[in-house]
């Protein structure tokens, strides 16, 4: 095993983790990874007032940048732990990650999911090599499940996060992103368990010690924010960043980031929402809700960022098909290019003919009508009528309003929250 970064955990007088960890992660993973780029996005940077340069994880071939701690982790194995075989309790990349490469090597692995765990995750972890064991109803349960297994089958623990091996590994990001831009002032890095941040914030601050570190987390999620911060913010939701809802951060990486990161914002959904829909829009490129973070940060607090040299890491791309489209469409809502109409009617023929007439006049498309006579306040006679339509822009859905209002039409605009 690598000794440096293991002893330095150890010894309280000596850093937790040193730039010379990082670099051996860089020579011992090299070539076994993607070298993926960091480019220049002249419109976001348009947008948010600030340079941005992001780096693009997402094309790593498990598609997130865990690839690079797994590797490393397990590149310091001995024969007998390689022989024996890693376990890890995990329902996202660094399952992914370390399977492919845990099965490249030919070191068995093995991780735990709880069985609530989505098909599709399951097989996509099968896919490159692990063997999946479901257990329990929750993470918590999932993973006591794998310690139990580590301890009776002689397997070889490795967290997602709380690792020296795996933060080293994580670090070799903010590595190529100074080599590729050197000149960059600040960084922008999701924060779940903080395996990445503590990685590429030591060597950041180690080849730039002025450079801005700001770790971001989801609103729904800020275990990180609250330790460092001695807050106790609720922590728990339905985030679309699941990357990096972690409830309980790491004790190795809180103790790195509390002398490391300047700052910790949070980002609420409809950010995180925005971010993964701009991404694709602007950069043609797919990212999960956590690989997005670091851009709505950027977003929601442009005071900070402004004016700065900004690197973002798309730190993945593993999103749901079905839940990308929502998001895609909620944008769209937000944007005022969808919107719904609830419009109060008489229930008599050529009721609505009237109403489609005005739509036709303001040249707005109508993609979904419905009827509700049964669950409404109206009279019997009345109805109200919600109708889903699409527009250039929302100032366009805003002028047939008025002017179904100036025909005496009673009409609400459902606002998305």
């Amino acid at each position: 095993m690598q000794q440096s970064a293991l002893s330095a955990a150890q010894d309280a007088s000596a850093p937790l983790l040193t730039l010379d960890d990082v670099r051996a992660a860089a020579g011992r993973i090299a070539g076994q990874i993607v070298r993926t780029p960091t480019l220049h996005s002249k419109t976001l940077s348009a947008i948010t007032g600030a340079e941005i340069w992001l780096k693009f994880e997402n094309l790593q071939f498990t598609a997130a940048y865990k690839e690079r701690g797994a590797l490393n982790a397990l590149l310091n194995l001995t024969e007998e732990q390689r022989r024996r075989g890693v376990i890890a309790a995990s329902a996202g990349n660094h399952a992914q990650g370390l399977s492919y490469h845990g099965t490249r090597l030919g070191v068995p692995v093995t991780i735990v999911m709880p069985r609530t765990t989505p098909t599709v995750k399951v097989l996509q972890t099968e896919s490159v090599g692990g063997k999946v064991v479901l257990e329990g109803e929750t993470f918590d349960e999932a993973y006591a499940h794998a310690r139990s297994m580590e301890r009776q089958l002689g397997l070889t623990f490795v967290h997602p996060f709380d690792d020296p091996l795996v933060a080293a590994g994580q670090g070799t990001v903010a590595l190529e992103m100074l080599e590729d831009v050197p000149d960059l002032d600040m960084l922008a890095v999701p924060i779940g368990g903080g395996g990445l941040l503590s990685g590429m914030g030591t060597a950041a601050r180690a080849l730039k010690p002025g450079i801005g570190l700001v770790g971001v987390q989801a609103q729904l999620f800020p275990s990180m924010f609250d330790k460092l911060k001695h807050m106790e913010l609720p922590c728990g939701g339905d985030t679309l960043a699941e990357g990096i809802a972690v409830k309980e951060p790491g004790q190795f990486t809180s103790a790195v980031l509390a002398n490391l990161v300047d700052d910790i914002v949070l980002v609420d959904e409809a950010h995180l929402e925005g971010a993964v829909a701009l991404l694709l829009q602007i950069e043609k490129t797919v990212v999960e809700g956590a690989g997005a973070a670091g851009l709505a940060a950027v977003i929601a607090n442009r005071e900070i960022f402004a004016g700065h040299k900004v690197g973002i890491v798309l730190t993945g791309g593993n999103i749901d098909t079905r839940l990308l489209a929502n998001v895609l469409l909620r944008d769209l809502a937000r944007s005022g290019r969808l919107g719904r109409l609830r419009i109060t009617l008489q229930d008599r023929p050529g009721a609505l003919f009237k109403v489609v007439e005005e739509f036709n006049r303001h040249q707005v498309n109508i993609l979904e009508v419905w009827h509700n006579r049964i669950f409404t306040s109206l009279p019997a006679k009345g109805l109200t009528a919600e109708i889903e339509c699409e527009a250039r822009d929302r100032e366009q859905i805003d002028r047939l309003v008025e002017a179904l209002r100036a025909r005496g039409y009673e009409v609400l605009q459902v606002e998305l929250g």
